[in-house]
């Protein structure tokens, strides 16, 4: 087993990794001085193997993989067997065994959760909804074809006021190693999910906690608001998320009271990762999967996911319809040297928020790669789906012949599809400007596209790619410029080239270049930094804001690309009510947030290599 392999995998994959070959993950930045338990007697590999390996190896529907339970908290896992979702199964576990069984599936040691400060509850009457406090975009990328793009308006903010950008407060998420849930504002509220599968309100000025709600797991994507007719006190909007086990959620705005819940698919390895799209009276899911990582082991039978949409009514949670990008139902494919079974075609996740023709009526999204060979032309591909149906009307295949899976990652590689990759998948949200389709891919290419037809009009390489090279979340537009950032984090035999780090502005209409800023490296040797663009980024007038692998956030003139302020959040703050907050890495879907004339950033991408982090971070440039 290689080392990078367990660098890579999410905190520690058991199934592939020995606790003595894995990396440990680093330390949890978490609230203050928690009680931690005495290590159990017990061995939690014994009681995983005996009371819950039968459901979690893939055998069950609707039991989440072990490798999606090795990326919760340990304490949640606990929570699960005490009084959640898994409590019959809990039943004859001791508490030892509970917390011996978590740690071994988070390699991560058990920590009682700290009660919130009482100083972080908004006092009573305070920070009411506030019905005149409409949101002022629509879903995760601000508009329906995600330019994320703030108006004026919106923002608050010009050019002129950026370098006047001043922290004001931080809010540390508790027994958290990353932030990367992208807030929404509205009703006077910043609306956040959390590590630990916490959802925030919280007071959008000051910070304040207005309620909580306790999802089962990791809440990673960003959350979306219902609109509602401005001063209408009557006003009960929506909100909408996914969690890492593959539940989706829609709460009350005002309260946090669940409304509905589902599981979309049975698959054991679903993930809910992009944010949801709203339209009309439906909301929309894209689902993923980490089937990729279960398949390192090769005992187990690779692959059976596919990737999709769902439709759901939005006020009840009634399902409209699935539609699969991989219409095929796998079957056997071949064996492995061991002789495992492998079932295809299989994959095609859909990782970033789709983007919404309100004019065509359609989602227009993007897939990763094939899990298990062969290959089909469904991975690294572009589609267009009919929103009232879907139906999918065209789909369009960017690189050919990708199939792979973590088996790839290992000495021997005995699980890897014989293609190897390149993993060039389409991790990052479409965006339709005008007429213009644009999608970036992890191979550091962008491609426009016709909406219409599919055709392609333009295609740019930018960098070197790789596994998390590349565009990797999201891009921006202001204009008739697109931004695309690129992280070209890993290199080796299979992505040779120099690496490009930084940001690039492209022509929308013809994809020429009119500036890159190349990211400087200013790491320095510290652990788990590194100087290129991973993260969604986001813009207003006249300046687009990006996020770097090394903790700092930078503000480039949309003109030129020079930098005009910057702040470097790779360092401890005092967070409200005292809890200990550090920051880390910028990565994920998370981009910034801009509403008159504050920022909001989520600093922290605890996982494959990067910095960790715990903090949410309000800026204000008066």
């Amino acid at each position: 087993m290689s080392t990078r392999l367990c660098l890579l995998l999410p905190l520690l994959l058991v199934a592939a990794c020995s606790r003595e070959a894995a990396a440990p993950p680093p330390a949890p930045v978490a609230a203050p001085e928690p009680a931690v338990a005495a290590a159990p007697a017990v061995s939690g590999e014994a009681v995983y193997a005996a009371h819950c390996a039968q459901c979690h190896e893939g055998q069950a529907a609707r039991a989440p993989h072990r490798t999606i339970a090795g990326l919760m908290a340990p304490h949640r896992i606990v929570a699960a067997l005490e009084s959640g979702v898994m409590m019959e199964q809990g039943k004859g576990l001791s508490p030892a065994d509970r917390r011996a069984v978590a740690e071994f599936l988070t390699g991560a040691p058990y920590r009682e959760p700290a009660p919130l400060s009482a100083a972080l509850s908004c006092p009573a009457g305070s920070s009411n909804f506030d019905a005149d406090a409409t949101p002022d975009v629509s879903g995760w990328g601000v508009d329906p074809g995600n330019s994320h793009f703030y108006p004026a308006a919106v923002a608050g903010l010009d050019k002129a006021k950026v370098p006047a950008l001043k922290l004001k407060w931080s809010f540390a998420f508790p027994d958290a190693i990353r932030a990367r849930s992208q807030p929404v504002l509205g009703g006077g509220a910043l609306y956040v999910g959390s590590h630990d599968g916490t959802v925030y309100a919280l007071d959008r000025l000051n910070g304040c906690i207005r309620w909580i709600f306790k999802a089962s797991a990791e809440v990673r994507n960003g959350i979306v608001l219902d609109s509602w007719t401005r001063g209408d006190s009557s006003a009960s909007p929506g909100l909408y998320f996914g969690d890492l086990s593959g539940n989706v959620y829609s709460l009350d705005a005002r309260t946090g009271a669940l409304r509905w819940r589902d599981r979309p698919d049975d698959h054991p390895s679903l993930t809910i990762t992009a944010s949801p799209v709203r339209f009309e009276d439906g909301v929309f899911f894209a689902l993923s999967a980490l089937e990729v990582t279960a398949a390192a082991n090769p005992d187990y039978a690779c692959c059976t996911f596919r990737g999709g949409v769902i439709g759901y009514d939005a006020a009840t949670g009634k399902r409209r319809w699935l539609s699969r990008v991989i219409e095929k139902t796998p079957e056997p494919s071949g064996s492995l040297p061991n002789g495992t079974k492998t079932i295809a075609p299989s994959g095609a996740p859909v990782w970033g928020t789709p983007s919404l023709d309100v004019k065509r009526r359609r989602l227009y999204l993007g897939t990763g790669e094939n899990y298990s060979s062969p290959a089909d032309d469904r991975s690294d591909a572009i589609f267009a789906m009919d929103i009232d149906s879907g139906k999918i009307l065209w789909h369009w295949q960017a690189t050919a012949g990708d199939a792979w899976n973590m088996g790839c990652e290992t000495a021997d590689r005995a699980a890897c599809p014989p293609e190897n990759g390149p993993d060039y998948d389409f991790g990052a949200a479409t965006v339709l400007a005008g007429d213009v389709l644009l999608a970036g891919q992890k191979s550091a290419e962008v491609h426009a596209l016709d909406p219409a037809t599919g055709k392609v009009l333009w295609q740019r390489k930018l960098g070197r790619g790789g596994i998390q090279g590349g565009v990797h979340f999201g891009m921006s537009v202001e204009g008739d410029t697109l931004f695309a950032p690129i992280s070209d984090f890993f290199g080796g035999p299979r992505w040779p080239g120099e690496a490009k780090p930084g940001l690039y502005a492209l022509d929308i209409r013809t994809g020429e270049i009119r500036w890159n800023q190349p990211s400087p490296d200013v790491c320095a040797g510290r652990p788990f930094c590194n100087p290129g663009i991973s993260a969604a980024i986001a813009g207003i007038p006249g300046v687009v804001f990006a996020g770097s692998m090394d903790g700092r956030m930078r503000a480039h003139d949309s003109a030129t690309g020079a930098v005009i302020w910057e702040f470097d959040s790779a360092r401890d703050f005092d967070a409200l009510g005292g809890v200990p907050a550090r920051g880390g890495s910028f990565g994920g879907g998370a981009a910034p947030v801009f509403k008159d004339g504050m920022m909001y950033l989520m600093s922290g991408y605890g996982i494959y290599n990067h910095m960790p982090g715990n903090v949410l971070l309000a800026f204000a440039a008066d």
